[in-house]
């Protein structure tokens, strides 16, 4: 279906604006599938890597330069990340939108919003990618209403989320992770046993640290910890660790320690494959859970945070889980272990049940096996429902404005 929705020749003007390598994937898989749907075309300015530049965009500077994560890099960097939020606002108003779109990254792209407000009030806001108002600072939802018109959500509990906490109006258009059920479900799991030289029927542990050097520098030496552990009571098993390449030699390092066969591989189809491989998963949190949860692997979530940050995190944090899987169900069905219940004597005993023939192993496949449905859409992939919403705010906006309404649908 396309739209023509400037009613005129000239193309609909888009500002983008990601702040790290997940929200520059997000924004070039949204970039066709906008310019498949609207007729008049669409020209697109902002900030973005080099996915969204393959598509076309580009950037005012690198994404490197803003993607900066944790409370602690965020401080360090704080002088260059003000002067990056200027320079965008100010291209921003001087491109003249349609429409901006923030993607993700929120530290970021929040405070480029407000000011875009401020200057221009009648520029749609659309903020693709929740904050996570439903685990942490939950008064963020109401203060987003000042300055963003729209939210598409990449998880289906996060719109009642924002009608709970008073936020904005909030679309769930889908999580990424469903454009690759297909590329999960055909996983060549024989092939990487094989090329990995893991014998046919040996159980195999998947253990993920994470894909940030702090992450997974916090959590490798627990984690060893905890496979030990579980090697020392009789387990038999090889363990696979998939990262990213740019933490594979930390990872590959770390592993050669622990004392029983380790494999380390990169790159998402390794990825995938190792954990349809896996019996069960020792992981960070985050996505990762969710891939996990596609892949109908058991596992045990575990997150630790430097000791400045933790306090801090203690008040802000609410909700009784941080783990996306759990939050998609709506129940507690993967065990989670936060900060000083992040320890081997802990972890093991549920690796050891996931591993062998339990109750426990048996409630988690059970589980396992609603999550898919739970983040299914009715129609369409992700980026195309992503799309969608964003033509549906711009009309919605020339219909006010045609009645003779402002954005906010008081008298212009």
């Amino acid at each position: 279906m396309t739209e023509d929705l400037t009613g005129a020749s000239r193309p609909l003007r888009l500002f983008l604006i990601a702040g790290e390598q997940s929200g520059d994937a997000l924004g070039a898989r949204l970039m066709p599938a906008l310019t498949a749907r609207l007729r008049e075309g669409v020209t697109f300015a902002g900030v973005g890597g080099e996915a969204m530049e393959a598509e076309g965009l580009a950037s005012i500077f690198p994404l490197h330069d803003v993607a900066v994560m944790g409370p602690l890099n965020i401080l360090a960097a704080l002088p260059r990340l003000v002067r990056r939020v200027h320079r965008t606002v100010d291209a921003a108003l001087a491109f003249k939108p349609d429409a901006v779109v923030i993607i993700d990254s929120p530290e970021f792209t929040h405070p480029i919003a407000k000011r875009i407000r401020k200057r221009a009030p009648d520029i749609p806001i659309i903020n693709y990618v929740s904050p996570s108002v439903w685990a942490w600072r939950p008064g963020r939802a109401k203060r987003m209403r000042g300055y963003i018109d729209e939210v598409l959500a990449l998880l289906p509990f996060e719109p009642a989320a924002h009608t709970r906490l008073g936020g904005p109006h909030c679309t769930y258009v889908g999580h990424p992770l469903i454009e690759r059920q297909d590329e999960i479900a055909s996983a060549d799991t024989a092939g990487l046993a094989k090329r990995l030289g893991i014998a046919q029927g040996r159980d195999v542990l998947v253990v993920l640290p994470g894909s940030r050097r702090s992450e997974a520098g916090r959590l490798l030496g627990v984690f060893e910890e905890t496979v030990r552990l579980l090697a020392k009571k009789g387990g038999a098993f090889d363990v696979i660790l998939p990262t990213v390449p740019h933490l594979r030699e930390q990872v590959e390092a770390a592993s050669r320690t622990w004392g029983l066969p380790c494999h380390v591989v990169d790159g998402a189809r390794d990825g995938f494959c190792a954990m349809r491989l896996a019996r069960a998963a020792l992981a960070a949190s985050g996505t990762v859970t969710l891939e996990l949860a596609l892949c109908g692997t058991p596992m045990v979530v575990a997150y630790k945070v430097d000791s400045v940050a933790a306090p801090f995190l203690r008040r802000m944090i609410k909700g009784e889980t941080v783990v996306l899987a759990n939050l998609v169900l709506g129940e507690n069905a993967f065990p989670e272990f936060l900060q000083e219940d992040c320890t081997a004597e802990k972890m093991a005993p549920v690796l050891r049940d996931l591993l062998s023939k339990s109750a426990r192993r048996d409630a988690q496949v059970a589980a396992l096996a609603r999550v898919p449905d739970k983040l299914k859409l009715a129609d369409g992939s992700p980026s195309e429902t992503a799309a969608k919403a964003v033509v549906g705010v711009i009309k919605s906006r020339s219909v006010n404005y045609s009645a003779g309404k402002s954005r906010r649908g008081g008298p212009m």
